[in-house]
């Protein structure tokens, strides 16, 4: 085996030590138990969270419940009120009512809970999108439950109602359309998600808005296969009031990774697409 020789400290060639790379993460080596605990503690604390704004959601509950009724009473026929069937139908929906708006007040929280879990794996200037992770998560699920609660579903109901005639009487159940309502409150938010996602996909300069453009006509596909699958009744109308703001939200995004991505890649870089 060939033997080294060790530079001279006179040579000017002594290995320089390794510089302090602010890129590595600082805590990326926990063991398998660790991250179990840490997981089991976000939950815990995302938990309490939760407890915590359900008590305040039982505060405001009769308030809650006309407001999130109050679209489908609108679109419904002269004289037709929601009925129930089941004895505790009513109060099942109260409670139901309850939790979702513990976990609407404590969602910033539990964004950040969610961001302190995946923090220790990220570099140093990727823990500094912190902030913007929590906020824009969070506004995007509130545009999302304001766009479900104020067009998409007093259009859908409006429409649903449209079929009443004096042989044929709408007069929908508690618990279908509240079941309805949270479906679609839920997948609106995710789908308004989309921008936040691009976003910090921009960020880590993992896609770009050439990238994006250039292949919308596969994203369109997709848009509607996605909102097949996501919406919760199975007819065209339900699919395409999901699919028009996904397709609206995919321009937008559009336009952010262009705004943030970097200005090599906005000049025309191919290397991604």
């Amino acid at each position: 085996m060939a033997l080294v020789p060790f530079p001279s400290p006179h040579s000017g060639a002594l290995p320089l030590p390794p510089d302090d790379d602010d890129d590595v993460p600082a805590e990326g080596k926990m063991s398998f138990l660790e991250h179990l605990d840490e997981l089991r503690k976000r939950i815990v604390h995302s938990a309490i969270a939760i407890a915590l704004c359900v008590v305040a959601g039982f505060y405001w509950i009769n308030q809650i419940v006309n407001f999130i009724l109050a679209p489908t009473r609108q679109a419904l026929p002269t004289g037709v009120k929601l009925i129930y069937t089941q004895p505790g139908e009513a109060f099942s929906l109260y409670v139901q009512i309850a939790l979702i708006m513990g976990v609407v007040l404590a969602a910033p929280y539990i964004m950040y809970q969610v961001w302190m879990f995946i923090a220790p794996g990220l570099y140093s200037n990727e823990k500094r999108l912190a902030i913007p992770f929590v906020v824009f998560t969070t506004l995007g699920f509130l545009l999302g439950a304001a766009f479900n609660h104020y067009i998409a579903f007093p259009f859908m109901m409006v429409f649903f109602a449209s079929f009443n005639t004096p042989d044929l009487a709408f007069m929908p159940k508690l618990d279908d359309v509240f079941g309805l309502y949270s479906k679609m409150l839920l997948g609106m938010g995710v789908v308004f998600q989309m921008p936040t996602v691009v976003f910090f996909l921009a960020k880590m300069k993992m896609v770009t808005a050439r990238f994006l453009l250039k292949h919308f006509k596969y994203a369109f596909l997709i848009i509607f296969v996605a909102a097949a699958v996501i919406t919760p009744t199975g007819d065209m109308m339900t699919q395409a009031i999901f699919a028009a703001p996904m397709i609206a939200l995919y321009m937008l995004s559009i336009v952010i990774a262009w705004i943030v991505g970097p200005k090599r890649l906005r000049a025309g870089d191919d290397e991604v697409g």
